[in-house]
């Protein structure tokens, strides 16, 4: 094939052009592939789904109120134990912390066990205010006794 000689003046179109002349294709532009009223279509929709979507999401949670609480819940608790066992071993790493934990940890195992488990009539009265505390939290009335 003879060598192509091309102009330092012309510019690139007309090389483009002479390029294709020369391999037998021509270079077209194409016509887009989807005109300007699809793409209002899709907006319309875009919009009312948009529109829509705080009524959908109002009416799951009513649905599914329990149970999306219950999760909620749930993960708090995981998040919340997470982040006091971060707090815990910070305060162990400082030195004279861990074992002063300890020393009150034991002290009040201690006094716990004197105070409310040695006797029937103490074991009596702690069972009455874990009974309290338990129709509190339930929200049920106290049983008389």
């Amino acid at each position: 094939m003879p060598e192509q000689e091309f102009t330092e003046t012309a510019s690139n179109e007309t090389k483009v052009a002479e390029i294709n002349n020369q391999t037998g294709t021509i270079t077209k532009l194409q016509p887009p592939a989807q005109s300007q009223d699809e793409w209002l279509k899709y907006g319309e929709q875009i919009s009312t789904f948009l529109a829509t979507l705080p009524e959908y999401v109002g009416s799951f949670f009513n649905q599914y109120k329990q149970p999306l609480v219950t999760v909620g819940l749930i993960l708090g608790s995981i998040v919340g134990v997470k982040v006091l066992f971060a707090i815990l071993d910070a305060l162990n790493d400082i030195p004279l912390v861990a074992p002063t934990f300890e020393l009150i940890g034991i002290g009040y195992s201690a006094w716990f066990i004197y105070r409310y488990l040695l006797k029937a009539s103490t074991r009596k009265e702690l069972t009455g205010e874990i009974t309290v505390l338990k129709s509190q939290v339930v929200g049920q009335e106290i049983p008389e006794a």
